[in-house]
């Protein structure tokens, strides 16, 4: 068997040495550019480090294992990889022929030309949550941060200053087909932030969109409405545990396609990365990622 790792800013070789010990592979370190290169991708990293590689690994077909190296490790926490040990069983049974690979949905971005129409050759895969709004300006303050403090709380530490300076912002949710859906799509409205979904939680452990699942088909999109500053201060507490929902101002739907216009041009962060500016058209693409997730409890 042959294994590619990829390795993110805190990790390095020493940290694969238990994999490599797991199996006879042969390791190489860096991106296979063919299929026929390796039989597995580890990715020893976070959040950021899964998204910069995913146009990659969609192409390449192989089972990924994501080892939660990163500062922020949401993806790894939805495939139940909550520690490196979790990652280690994982590898042991998918190197002992155990059927443990799963085919899970990747969310998209692209931007719209001035025509309107998706710029598909520009268009980004985010493995977790993409936002605008508020949620940008967050993810923006916190990956100035040094990598311990953004890993030790850095999202939540960033949402004070960010409140002082963020105001609602007009934009128009378009969904595919349908124009109105309560209350929210298909006219401009002041609203805090528009976050879309393919796992639950971002930022550490914020559990944005609680019901949202890697194999549905469907993005879950959050949206919260105009909110003083105090109440939506209140507010984010809540977004850990996923209680936000029952609050009047926010809004949670599901959704294959949607398009997000702003007045002016606002940035758009998924999976905490920067990926573009608005106007946008975010959509979900079906069981395109092969992961190696561990084996469920009952079949051991």
């Amino acid at each position: 068997m042959r294994a590619a790792a990829l390795l993110g800013l805190s990790s390095s070789e020493k940290d694969l040495r238990p994999f490599q010990k797991e199996s006879n592979a042969s390791w190489f370190i860096g991106m296979p550019s063919a299929s026929n290169e390796a039989d597995a991708v580890l990715i020893l990293g976070g959040d950021g480090t899964v998204h910069r590689y995913l146009a990659q690994l969609v192409k390449l077909q192989l089972p990924v294992l994501v080892v939660p190296y990163g500062s922020g490790n949401d993806f790894a926490r939805a495939l139940n990889l909550r520690k490196g040990q979790d990652a280690l069983a994982a590898w042991r049974a998918f190197c002992s022929g155990a059927d443990n690979v799963r085919t899970i949905d990747l969310g998209v971005i692209a931007p719209l030309d001035v025509s309107g129409n998706a710029k598909r050759e520009s268009k980004r895969y985010f493995c977790c949550v993409g936002g605008v709004g508020l949620d940008g300006e967050i993810a923006r303050r916190a990956n100035q941060m040094p990598r311990w403090l953004r890993a030790h709380g850095g999202y939540a530490m960033s949402l004070l200053p960010a409140l002082f300076r963020f105001a609602p912002f007009p934009m128009k949710i378009t969904l595919a087909g349908r124009e109105q859906l309560e209350g929210i799509t298909g006219e401009t409205k002041p609203l805090i932030l528009a976050a879309f979904a393919n796992a639950p939680a971002y930022g550490g452990g914020l559990r944005i969109a609680p019901h949202a699942k890697l194999d549905d088909g469907k993005l879950d999109v959050c949206v919260v409405t105009d909110i003083d500053r105090f109440r939506l201060f209140c507010l984010f507490p809540t977004v850990y545990f996923g209680r936000h929902l029952s609050i009047p101002q926010v809004k949670y739907f599901q959704a294959e396609q949607l398009r997000i216009e702003t007045e002016k041009p606002l940035e758009v962060y998924a999976d905490g990365e920067y990926v573009c500016r608005t106007p946008v058209e975010v959509s979900v693409e079906h069981a395109v990622l092969r992961v190696i997730v561990p084996v469920p409890t009952d079949s051991r």
